[in-house]
This record gives structure tokens, C-alpha cells and sequence, in this order.
């Protein structure tokens, strides 16, 4: 049997006995082929000494079985790893941070506690899936959605807590920005609501989300504060139609005036959905031009001038873009109109009216679309980095590398540019070109997937180079929203003004909340006062 760390085989015995007691036998795992399962599939330590492994799992169906386990892991000192349903590859899975941990498994609170269709909200257990919950509604007949990320079998809070986005509208496609209210489990087994939750009997929980006086759920995002076992979220009342648009224009410059339209609609709610930038001359996958791979292949990466020469050469456009509309048909149609006279300012800009529906879609119209537009899980996203033709030797999966950079055209030309001669410096093997991603409409994320290999002395080459690159774009001002557990600490150092002012005032709450430091130890950097001096 494995054995925490820190812990003797007694008190660790112990523990699991009582874990045992509070959730039936069935739901205490310590066999090596069940704690398989709670390893990091994308791991960049596989079969390495230093691979994230847990010592023991235990899965709870209830707030009372989770107090339970809270106050035996605080009375024996035993490291617990919340996961609301595992599935966040990419970045560590559903293994722990902190080696030895037991993983506190939530996925069988699976329980959507309340929709509330006049509010337009509801409250969920961190078991809820996003399959689960679109099924919820269909099945009560409701009209209205849920925001669903790339791919949708996560847990709605699992994925708001980790600060994920989505497809619809800027009001829910920031996943932690729609939450409203939750209940907390703390180190001791206490329970905290907040919000309006903190009044008993409160009527307005998923209404108002600020409560009175400090606003603490931000603590418990990306952190090790607590164990979140409910959350209310705000949802899209289903609008009356959809409606998607095309602009293209000619010239490499133009991705500046681009994003600044983009910006302008948004901010003045006249776009709604996720809108997009792409370009036929930075392709993300392979290259099947041997003209454009060639002026690819440059050191410092393909000279603009060259790649505009092509374009008007082959009569293609450098920038494709995508608008999203929802809402009435008359509203949405002039809205559409509005997006084009003021893209029209683009010399040579061309427009195409792509898909019109009214809404809700028929079950043919279901199978052709984009399905997270319509708040539809999918997991089509998995075909992308599946075996193809493009594509004959898939990784052993990936880890993301994402980046906030500035909402500005500028921005995304030179993070690119920076990253990209980085990368081939450092050799890190990333796509040709990391798209603008704009799932908050104040800023750009850079979504870039490295693949793992397991072979060991790739992967330790690949985590000392990404650190690397972390440190180069922080130099930059560009620091990551979210990361592996293989980067934790060092995009937290980077964070660093002040003398680290951030992750201090972030210790002195954990050691207020979590004296023996026994949750989650060191995610997001953030580590309890008995393992800090090993780790900073």
C-alpha cells in the first residue's frame, strides 16, 4: 500500500479505515489498478520518480461525506486532491499536484439541485457534467443553455473553477464570471456559503452574487482553499435565432483595424457569439504548399512582405474572420449589417452571410452545426489531434501553453512571433500559428498544444525548455491564465511584483484557512508553510 507523505503507515491506515466508514467500501480505492486511473494520462513525468501519483482515492456522495473526510484528514494530517470530475487534460488530469495526495473524488455528487427557468440559473454538485446537464434540461423541457467548453465532458465547476470559457455569449462564455454563489467545504469541514447563501433562508443565492461585504469566491478559484461542493450558474435564456457572418481582407496590417472592430462591436454588445481570426497563409496543422512552406521555413519565420506577395499572388486573403449573432431575426440581421459597415472602413474587406437558424435547431440542423455554439457538449474536439492523414503519428497527448496577451492586432503578430522563435530556439515543437482565442472580451488567450512523448529524457529536455518560455513571455508581459502541474511554481514566480505580494497574501490566507496544509498542496504555486521552503 502506498503511504502519504509526511504520514506514518499507522495514522495513514488509520485514516483510510475512517474514510472507509464514512463512504461504504466500494468507494475507498488503494489498488495500484484503481489509482491508475487517477494518473495524468498527458503527464510529463510518466514513469518518472518525479510522475504525480496518488496514494489512495476516496469518493464521497454527499456534503456530509466530504465533512467527514475533511475533519479525518485534518486530525491525521493527510494531503487530499479535490477533483470534481478528473478530466482536465492538458493540465494534470485528475492526478495531484503534490505526490502521495489522496484524490477526494466528487464525481459521484452528481446532482443538478435546482433549475431555475424564470432566473434563468441553476445549482449544481461538482459531479454535474456538462453532458449531464444539457440532458437535465432537455429531459424538463427547458429553453435554456449552458456554455460548454472544447471538449464537454467536464464538470460545469471543475471547469468555472480553473477559470475556462466557452462559445455563446460574453455573459456566460466566461465559466467563473456566470457562476453565482457556492458552498465551500473548508480544511476543518465547516461549511461557507457565499454570497446572499450567507443568509439563511436567502431567496436570491443565484441572483445576487456579491452578498455583503468582501466578495470571497475569488479565493476559491485556482486555488487550495477549500472544497467547493455547490455552485449556482447564470444561463443563456435560448435566443429566438442564430446567425454567423464571414469578413475576409487583404493585407497583413489589417489584423490591427480587425481586432479594434472586434473590440468596438463586442464592448457595444452588438456581436455575441465567439469570434474568430484565422488565416490561409498561417495554417495551424501542416503546410501542403511547398511555395508557402517554404517562406515558413525561415529562422525568424515567414517576412509578412513575402507572405503578402503570395497572397496577391494566389488572390487569397490574409485574414479570415468569423461573427456570431444571437437574437431576434430583425435584430440580428441588422446587427450583422452594423458589423459590416463598420468593417467596410477595411479597404478591400468582402463579406459572406454564413449560417441563419431559427431556433431551437431540429435534430438534422443538431448534426450539422458546431454543437458548443448552441450549448451542445461535444467531443468532437478530440478528432483534431487524432491519426489522419495530416497527422500519421499522433502524440501521447499534450499539455496547453496559453498565454494572455493584449486584445490588439499588434499583440497577436508579436506574441506570435516571439513564441515562435522561442520555440524553435528552445526546440519546442508548437503549430505554425496560435490563433487569437477570445473567450473574454477584454483580453486574447494564445492556446497552444505541446505534445508529450514519454520518453523521459525528451520530456525533462521539453519541461526545462517551457520554462524557459514562460520566463521569455513573462518578459514580455504576457503571463499564463491556467498551466500544468509541471509549470505550477514557475508561472507563479514570474507573477512576482512586489516580491511576490500576490502569492504572500495568497500563503497568509492559506495558512489562515488550512493551518496543517492539508488540501491541495501546491496548486497554482500555492503552497502550505511545512513544504514552502522546498518549493520557493
Amino acid at each position: 500500500m502506498r503511504v502519504s507523505p509526511g504520514v506514518s503507515q499507522q495514522d495513514f491506515t488509520a485514516a483510510l479505515h475512517q474514510f472507509e466508514t464514512a463512504v461504504g467500501r466500494e468507494w475507498l480505492f488503494t489498488s495500484d489498478d484503481d489509482l491508475h486511473l487517477y494518473r495524468d494520462a498527458y503527464s510529463l513525468f510518466w514513469d518518472e520518480d518525479a510522475e504525480r501519483v496518488a496514494s489512495a482515492a476516496v469518493a464521497p456522495e454527499s456534503v456530509e461525506q466530504v465533512q467527514q473526510i475533511m475533519r479525518v484528514a485534518n486530525r491525521y494530517r493527510i494531503p487530499i486532491y479535490p477533483i470534481s470530475t478528473g478530466k482536465n487534460l492538458g493540465y494534470g488530469g485528475s492526478a495531484p499536484v503534490y505526490s502521495g495526495s489522496v484524490v477526494l473524488d466528487l464525481k459521484r455528487m452528481n446532482r443538478v439541485v435546482e433549475v431555475d427557468e424564470r432566473n434563468a440559473s441553476c445549482v449544481v454538485e461538482p459531479g454535474v457534467s456538462y453532458f449531464d446537464m444539457y440532458r437535465h434540461l432537455q429531459s424538463v423541457g427547458s429553453r435554456l443553455w449552458i456554455d460548454v467548453p472544447d471538449p464537454g465532458w467536464g464538470s460545469l465547476i471543475g471547469n468555472a473553477l480553473d477559470n475556462g470559457g466557452g462559445y455563446t455569449a460574453p455573459a456566460y462564455r466566461n465559466h467563473f464570471e456566470a457562476h453565482c454563489g457556492m458552498e465551500v467545504v473548508l480544511a476543518n469541514g465547516e461549511i461557507l456559503r457565499t454570497g446572499m447563501g450567507a443568509l439563511p433562508g436567502a431567496k436570491t443565492w443565484q441572483q445576487y452574487k456579491f452578498g455583503y461585504g468582501p466578495f470571497l469566491d475569488g479565493i476559491f478559484k485556482q486555488s487550495n482553499m477549500g472544497v467547493v461542493t455547490k455552485m449556482g450558474f447564470w444561463l443563456f435564456p435560448e435566443p429566438e435565432s442564430y446567425l454567423s457572418g464571414a469578413v475576409s481582407t487583404p493585407r497583413h496590417d489589417d489584423i490591427i483595424r480587425i481586432v479594434d472592430i472586434f473590440n468596438y462591436l463586442e464592448n457595444t454588445m452588438a456581436v455575441h457569439g465567439l469570434p474568430s481570426i484565422s488565416s490561409p497563409l498561417y495554417p495551424i496543422f501542416a503546410i501542403s504548399d511547398p511555395e508557402l512552406a517554404a517562406l515558413h521555413a525561415a529562422a525568424e519565420g515567414p517576412d509578412p512582405i513575402a507572405l503578402q506577395g503570395y497572397a496577391d499572388r494566389k488572390g487569397i486573403p490574409f485574414w479570415n474572420c468569423s461573427l456570431k449573432f444571437y437574437g431576434a431575426p430583425n435584430v440580428v440581421r441588422a446587427q450583422w449589417e452594423h458589423a459590416q459597415e463598420r468593417f467596410a472602413a477595411i479597404p478591400g474587406a468582402k463579406f459572406r452571410e454564413g449560417e441563419f437558424y431559427k431556433l431551437p435547431l431540429t435534430p438534422e440542423q443538431r448534426a450539422q452545426v458546431h454543437a458548443p455554439e448552441f450549448g451542445i457538449p461535444s467531443l468532437a474536439m478530440f478528432s483534431v489531434g487524432a491519426r489522419s492523414a495530416m497527422n500519421p503519428l499522433p502524440a501521447n497527448g499534450h499539455f496547453w501553453f496559453s498565454p494572455i496577451i493584449p486584445r490588439t492586432g499588434e499583440a497577436v503578430i508579436e506574441a506570435n512571433r516571439v513564441i515562435r522563435r522561442t520555440a524553435r530556439e528552445l526546440k519546442i515543437p508548437i503549430m505554425v500559428f496560435s490563433p487569437p482565442v477570445g473567450c473574454w472580451a477584454r483580453a486574447f488567450i494564445l492556446v497552444l498544444a505541446i505534445p508529450v512523448s514519454r520518453v523521459p529524457e525528451e520530456d525533462r529536455r521539453l519541461r526545462v525548455a517551457v520554462k524557459q518560455l514562460i520566463r521569455v513571455c513573462a518578459d514580455h508581459g504576457w503571463g499564463e491564465y491556467r498551466t500544468a502541474p509541471a509549470f505550477m511554481d514557475t508561472v507563479s514566480e514570474v507573477y512576482s511584483y512586489n516580491d511576490h505580494i500576490q502569492r504572500r497574501v495568497g500563503e497568509s490566507i492559506k495558512d489562515a484557512l488550512d493551518p496543517n496544509g492539508i488540501l491541495s498542496a501546491g496548486r497554482y504555486g500555492l503552497w502550505p508553510k511545512h513544504l514552502r521552503n522546498r518549493h520557493t
